[in-house]
């Protein structure tokens, strides 16, 4: 399992820098540079075993409280058509971050058994 979670991470690594990269279009970049830049981060520090459980659990709870924050009102799925361009554009955000935390509580998970 040790070497699978590290794949993972290295995996999602690459996913969260790819969506900082993909950023660069919003309206407010910075802010989701920040989310996911952080995010690929800590999956690179869980792969190179410099992760710490405590951090795993603080980035999980910042995510979901971000996804709470910005759901949407009215969520109408994630396609442009379905609805409302701002209740779509939030939903994305929302599960992006939702997608985060979820990564940042399995690392946290995962790191359990691991010394300092």
């Amino acid at each position: 399992m040790k070497l699978l979670s590290k794949i993972i991470a290295l995996l999602f690594a690459l996913l969260f820098a790819w969506a900082a990269f993909l950023q660069h279009n919003d309206p407010d970049p910075s802010l989701w540079y920040s989310f996911y830049g952080v995010a690929a981060i800590a999956c690179l520090l869980f792969f190179f075993n410099r992760f710490q459980r405590i951090l795993g659990i603080l980035l999980g709870v910042v995510y979901l409280a971000g996804t709470l924050w910005i759901w949407p009102d009215n969520f109408e799925g994630v396609e442009i058509g379905n609805g409302d361009i701002e209740n779509v554009e939030r939903g994305r955000e929302a599960l992006g971050l939702l997608i985060a935390a979820v990564v940042m509580f399995f690392l946290a998970w995962q790191a359990k058994g691991k010394k300092s």
